[in-house]
């Protein structure tokens, strides 16, 4: 079948959420307590069935995982001229880069210097970087972000891959 990456994940997340259903209704079901000589049907619960149910749902898991990572890391993204595979580390590095940055530009050029000793001395802390360029440094990469987010969205959205489940 073809499908979409956003496709894709939304079967993951369903297969997921079955799975942990059959773990919840496993952990219920497969232990009982009955007092002496208290008389009472088991709960349903067949541990081979639910073995079974259990290793289809992660052997579909592995195939969409597998689909999903060879998609990629051959789908190359037009505007950027990379894979999916690289646009996904290069966006977490834009991203600790963009919290550096924010980090930076939100400091003041001259601070007081909190001085834990006994010293009298009045000190002041000062920025050693010019702040109005880490600010557009920090516009320019923000932009830079939201660009490959968008291609990267729109890529998910819209190309197709072959998934054999």
């Amino acid at each position: 079948m073809q499908i979409t990456s956003a496709g894709a994940n939304k079967m993951l997340r369903a297969l997921r959420d079955e799975r942990s259903y059959l773990e919840r209704m496993e952990e219920r079901s497969r232990e009982y307590v009955l007092a002496e000589n208290e008389k009472q049907e088991p709960p349903a619960y067949d541990y081979e069935e639910t073995t079974a149910k259990m290793q289809e749902i992660d052997r579909k898991i592995c195939r969409i995982k597998h689909a999903v990572n060879v998609f990629n890391t051959t789908t190359v993204l037009e505007k950027q001229g990379i894979t999916i595979d690289e646009a996904l580390v290069k966006m977490a590095q834009m991203t600790q880069a963009r919290l550096r940055l924010e980090d930076m530009r939100s400091r003041l050029p001259k601070t007081r210097h909190e001085s834990y000793g006994h010293s009298s001395l009045i000190e002041y802390a000062y920025l050693n970087y010019d702040v109005k360029k880490v600010q557009e440094d920090y516009r320019k990469l923000n932009e830079e972000i939201m660009e490959l987010q968008l291609e990267l969205d729109a890529c998910n959205q819209t190309r197709t891959f072959e998934l054999e489940l």
